[in-house]
């Protein structure tokens, strides 16, 4: 089952200066086109209090202060290399922190309600996991986060809470969400009567824009489209700006076909590559920023569908490498590699460098980042692919040992489809359940 909230390597999206768009402005004779019974002439009565939502809360009877808010601060600054953010957008990030730690704890309640337990040993674990993506040990990343205003206690209630909330979904939402064979048969038959057409695999970011704020709205879009482009997460700024229903799974709309898009994204999907970014795209009613993450022909052979084998070798950068440095020795590490001799020279070449070597069979091409696949898709057995890497990490190469090309293509099998639809209907139903949890908390700012 896929998890409704994300682990900590997502939490965080990369400083943006996105400016606030204002709102349509109400004349007399308009009505609001909703539900409550709000007068088009709207007039507001006694003075505004700014200072009415401070960062710290007591949510159903427990608290969220000051210091919960700064140390998942801290994590978000980990995450964005602890680049310097403008006042504003501290003050941005910091109120969609609090809203995400009141939804966490109206999580973690929600189990406990239901006698769910999480084991600590879980949580260790982990925790020891995301220690390892840092090169450290579960004792030194402890120290570290500490070093950057953060706590292990910070990381390991999210842990917690998306834990807490995953088994709560389990069994109060899954156990009960159901799909018939008939809606698995009609996904079947449509993908045979789609046989051979495009189809997409496509992100989205939704920005909603009244014809009088396009011009800010897209503005907001460019930036947002250029933290991506510095690497930024995709899912993590949908999850955080997209205002479509796909934001909760990070704007990921599945395979959909060109004549399912509106006609301005239909048109950019058919020129798109996988891995490409494009956008602020004008669609009705906004603008949609659109990565393509991969794309196919319905039940057609792809070559990305090979199975490889491939052999990578590897040379890690020591700690504290400046960008110069890294592009210093990724030029001498490209010059000793370009011209091995095939996967059987690989060893000796890794050898003379110093660099360590790991061989791999059945590695699905599309498993792997969209820029390798396309350079795989040109190579020939025994050639390599251009360095790749990170001057915090080290530069690698991919030697193609062998590729076994589809002959047919392989549809998902029933199981397959059937969970998909139900993760699909159990993610729309976890939405709903925790909006009613907000409808009924208590919360009590200070």
């Amino acid at each position: 089952m896929t998890k409704f909230t994300t682990m900590i390597g997502l939490i965080a999206v990369a400083a943006v200066g996105i400016t606030p768009v204002l709102a349509q402005t109400v004349s007399d004779d308009d009505v609001p086109t909703t539900s409550l019974n709000i007068p088009g002439n709207v007039q507001i009565f006694g003075d505004a209090k700014p200072n009415v939502y401070r960062p710290s809360a007591t949510i159903n009877g427990e608290i969220i202060t000051a210091t919960d808010i700064e140390q998942r601060m801290a994590l978000i600054r980990i995450a964005n290399n602890n680049v310097e953010l403008p006042p504003e957008e501290l003050q941005r990030l910091r109120s969609q922190v609090f809203s995400n730690l009141i939804d966490e704890k109206l999580q973690i309640q929600e189990a406990k309600a239901a006698d769910i337990t999480i084991d600590e040993n879980v949580v260790n674990e982990q925790f020891a996991r995301l220690a390892t993506r840092f090169k450290q040990s579960p004792d030194q990343f402890s120290t570290y986060l500490i070093s950057k205003g953060s706590s292990s206690a910070a990381v390991k209630q999210q842990i917690r809470g998306e834990f807490a909330w995953d088994r709560l979904l389990s069994r109060n939402i899954q156990s009960t969400t159901n799909v018939s064979t008939e809606e698995v048969e009609s996904v079947v038959q449509r993908m045979n009567d789609s046989k051979g057409q495009d189809e997409f695999h496509l992100g989205e970011i939704y920005l909603s824009a009244p014809p009088e704020n396009v011009a800010a709205v897209t503005e907001n879009a460019q930036k947002i489209i250029q933290a991506l482009q510095a690497g930024g997460s995709f899912a993590a700024y949908a999850r955080q700006f997209s205002e479509a229903s796909t934001a909760v799974v990070g704007g990921d709309l599945g395979w959909v076909k060109a004549g399912q898009l509106p006609a301005s994204m239909s048109e950019a999907a058919t020129q798109m590559q996988p891995g490409q970014l494009v956008g602020p795209i004008q669609v009705p009613g906004g603008v949609s920023i659109m990565l393509m993450i991969d794309r196919r022909q319905v039940l057609t052979a792809d070559p990305r569908d090979a199975v490889l084998s491939l052999k990578q070798i590897s040379l890690d950068f020591a700690a504290g490498t400046t960008q110069a440095r890294a592009s210093e020795l990724a030029g001498q590490f490209a010059e000793a590699t370009r011209n091995i001799a095939g996967c059987g020279g690989a060893d000796a070449v890794a050898a003379q460098l110093g660099a360590n070597v790991v061989s791999r069979d059945n590695i699905e091409m599309r498993a792997l980042p969209a820029p390798l696949q396309n350079t795989l898709l040109n190579l020939q057995i025994g050639q390599t692919t251009q360095p790749f890497g990170a001057a915090n990490e080290g530069v690698s190469v991919l030697v193609l040992c062998g590729r076994d090309l589809p002959q047919t293509a392989t549809a998902p099998n029933m199981e397959q489809i059937e969970q998909r639809l139900l993760e699909e209907k159990v993610n729309k139903r976890a939405q709903r359940y925790l909006r009613d949890l907000r409808r009924d908390a208590v919360i009590e700012y200070s």
